[in-house]
């Protein structure tokens, strides 16, 4: 029994999925509307209606949540679905419309003025009689809004232009939602000139750009579609259009010398965002002049601003991206009436009609990353500041040359008031002399900078570095060079380990404790390592005596030392919230960071990224001690007296500075009473000097 359910149960959900996979996004929204309306009666449709205004849409499910159209808010009515009318006394709509042929069906669905500008031209008689049409059929809106002139001209001759007009609105076949398919063109019946069909993923379907409001009202001898605009004939190409108006004669120049005219008179359907006149004259004339002597800068502008696809303006009912003809993404969206690029409205015209497309014509470029040099990557953006100090220091022909660079920029939020100025010599090590991308960077490479120095790459699991410095942005590619921006300004090395150890006094200590253990050989080699170098305030903070022991044994003292040790570099911005690192020694360091601040064993580092060509190394105030868990530190083991000695010595300091810390303050208390301040002050110097 169980069985013999389960099949018609599978079968009906199998049909079920399968016909919803065949529904048109039309369809789609149609169907979501009529579930939204069920409650209100049956064949009732729930639909957006823009607050202020007419203008009605058939919710899908994100619209229906937001109760948004281009950022304006929207109130809900309920209404017959298409097909169906009301019936006094009862519930939503329960009656069918009666099937009446072209002519009558004008008049039901409420395009009565195209109803009577048909009988007026003489066209009733045609849509009245045998046949299977199509009508995209105005609303009595769409005509009001035509310009009084346009109007005019139309029916004072209705014999001819009013006829031939309407005619463009006819196709002579039947043609349903599911035939408009997107990128399809009808013969209209008007000299067979064509009218564009565009039918998008959010259920909007345009004719010529005008928005179907109610789809497939079946009539006895075709179908009804109304529209919310007239459409008028066009016969031009997009190449054409451009040609022909007066406000686009340097985009007219432009594509000319890019070579895109063969492009933009193809069959296909582009979407032209047509920078005007004054669009061009909006950037400084030496980035015009640049540009439009560079056919490859000039072809990768201009295809920035044609998109793959035709978009019709009353498509666009929130945020998109949309991919231009170079390979980049726009954000096309609205802001109420207005069409927006990158969140501007920048949209002086919209919805002009060619045959392989459709153009807006825009009153700014959109200049692309590829088509500027370095110097204009920079400006307005996170890395500003660090390009006029290039600016400054006369690198500017670097940057806005044909030079194949790659800079290394810091972002704003590095620099502030107590920053050095970096000199010139310093950013002309910022400078890579060659175009590089991240993506194929590789762990190891060296760089060359403008000044002769290398630097290395670290490739980490979440970060990619240049010496010191990690990767904070991604690339932006230029003409000829590319824009790295990083956290801060790099360092380049300036000598091994121990060279840097020994040109810097806080480390003279440590320097005298690593050759006594003989690792001053180790630590020249060319290798890679992560030294945590003790300070000298970290080996005075040691009792004297286990210091004094500890150098005496050199065994012993180079097993502390190599504790000290990583044998890999990790720089400052490749450690996450903890990475454990193995040291020369064997145990392992726990390195992290909390807010900002890099600890190791949970002791702060001093100072982190003093690079070495062959390691980095950080200055702590601290003798690090390995864990509890090494083995020779069980119970049934003997301990490592240098451990002990290091363990003693460490609790000792601790305490011993703190103890300092409490007279020194209670000292200082003493010393501000002027009663007593020549008997404190010699016992506060005898203090300070211990």
């Amino acid at each position: 029994m169980r069985s013999g359910l389960l099949l018609p149960l599978a079968l009906a959900l199998w049909v079920s999925v399968s016909w919803a996979a065949t529904r048109t996004p039309y369809q789609q929204i149609l169907h979501h509307s009529r579930l939204r309306g069920r409650h209100q009666g049956p064949n009732v449709c729930a639909v957006l209606k823009l607050m202020g205004t007419n203008q009605k849409y058939l919710p899908n499910c994100k619209m229906w949540y937001h109760r948004k159209i281009c950022g304006k808010s929207t109130m809900i009515t309920y209404e017959c679905c298409p097909g169906y009318e009301e019936v006094p006394g009862e519930k939503g709509c329960p009656a069918a419309l009666p099937l009446s042929n072209l002519y009558e069906t004008l008049g039901t669905v409420g395009a009565s003025t195209t109803q009577l500008y048909s009988a007026s031209s003489n066209l009733s008689a045609e849509i009245t009689g045998p046949g299977s049409y199509t009508i995209f059929a105005p609303t009595n809106e769409a005509w009001a809004s035509l310009p009084a002139e346009m109007l005019d001209s139309l029916v004072s001759n209705v014999n001819i232009e009013l006829l031939n007009a309407l005619r463009y609105h006819m196709v002579n076949k039947r043609v349903l939602t599911d035939d408009l398919k997107h990128g399809t063109t009808l013969p209209s019946m008007y000299q067979n000139i064509d009218v564009q069909i565009h039918h998008y993923p959010n259920g909007i379907v345009t004719v010529n750009c005008a928005r179907l409001l109610e789809a497939d009202h079946h009539a006895t001898n075709g179908v009804v579609h109304l529209i919310d605009k007239v459409i008028s004939t066009t016969t031009n190409s997009i190449l054409q259009v451009v040609e022909l108006e007066e406000n686009l004669e340097t985009l007219r120049t432009a594509v000319a010398a890019a070579g895109l005219d063969s492009l933009l008179e193809s069959e296909g359907q582009f979407t032209l965002l047509a920078p005007t006149n004054e669009a061009f004259k909006k950037i400084p004339p030496e980035t015009l002049t640049r540009i439009l002597g560079d056919p490859e800068a000039l072809k990768d502008l201009l295809s920035n601003h044609i998109l793959k696809t035709a978009m019709c303006a009353e498509a666009i009912i929130a945020g998109l991206s949309m991919e231009t003809l170079q390979g980049n993404m726009l954000d096309v969206g609205c802001n109420g009436d207005e069409l927006t690029l990158n969140g501007r409205p920048i949209i002086a015209n919209k919805d002009v009609i060619a045959t392989n497309g459709v153009i807006h014509f825009v009153n700014e470029l959109l200049i692309p990353d590829s088509a500027k040099t370095l110097l204009e990557l920079g400006q307005d953006s996170d890395v500003s500041k660090a390009m006029d100090l290039f600016r400054r220091a006369g690198l500017s022909s670097h940057l806005t040359g044909n030079e194949r660079l790659t800079v290394l920029a810091p972002i704003n939020s590095f620099f502030t008031d107590q920053t050095p100025t970096p000199g010139r010599n310093v950013l002309r090590d910022h400078i890579i002399k060659e175009q590089l991308s991240s993506k194929y960077l590789f762990h190891g490479q060296k760089l060359e900078t403008l000044s002769g120095k290398q630097l290395r790459v670290f490739v980490y699991r979440n970060t990619l570095c240049i010496e010191n410095a990690c990767i904070a942005a991604h690339d932006k590619r230029g003409r000829f060079g590319t824009l790295f921006s990083m956290e801060k300004l790099v360092t380049p090395p300036l000598g091994t380990v121990m060279d840097v150890l020994k040109a810097d006094d806080r480390f003279s200590t440590l320097v005298a404790a690593i050759q006594s253990a003989g690792l001053t050989e180790t630590l020249n080699r060319p290798r890679s390592f992560t030294v945590f170098a003790p300070t000298n305030e970290a080996f005075r903070a040691m009792p004297q005596g286990a210091l004094n022991k500890l150098m005496g044994n050199a065994k012993e003292l180079a097993s502390i030392l190599k504790y000290h040790i990583g044998d890999e570099i990790l720089v400052s911005g490749a450690v996450g919230a903890v990475v454990r690192m193995k040291t020369l020694q064997g145990d392992k360091l726990e390195v992290s960071t909390k807010n900002h601040i890099i600890n190791v064993n949970k002791e702060p580092v001093a100072e982190a990224d003093i690079m070495a060509t062959n390691g980095v190394i950080y200055a702590v105030n601290t003798v690090l001690q390995p864990s509890a868990s090494r083995p020779n530190e069980r119970s049934d083991e003997p301990a490592d007296p240098a451990l002990e000695i290091f363990k003693q010595a460490s609790a000792l300091s601790k305490v011993s500075i703190m103890l300092k810390q409490h007279i020194e303050t209670f000292l200082m208390s003493l010393y501000l009473d002027m009663d007593n301040i020549d008997h404190i002050t010699g016992t506060y110097i005898q203090i300070k000097l211990l």
